[in-house]
């Protein structure tokens, strides 16, 4: 976790990819939730679904390292 987001990181078909999710695509999320709740409490919730976009991305060949999720990923 650092100020600007987390870092998580996935494998697909045996592949591992570094992931990071920024603090503005977590503050999206948790908006579309019916509590307020900080960063990585949101991250923890929604994390299969945060990382099973990331797995889209991955074997859609979204490129960059680490492989960045922000507002616009999830709109």
């Amino acid at each position: 976790m650092t100020k600007a987001g987390i870092g998580f990181s996935v494998c697909v078909e045996f592949v591992n990819r570094e992931c990071f999710i920024s603090n503005e695509a977590l503050i999206k999320l948790a908006s579309q939730m019916f509590t307020a709740i900080g960063p990585m409490q949101t991250f923890r919730e929604l994390e299969p679904n945060i990382t099973g976009v990331a797995r889209r991305m991955v074997r859609a060949g979204v490129q960059g390292t680490p492989l960045q999720l922000t507002p616009n990923t999830f709109q």
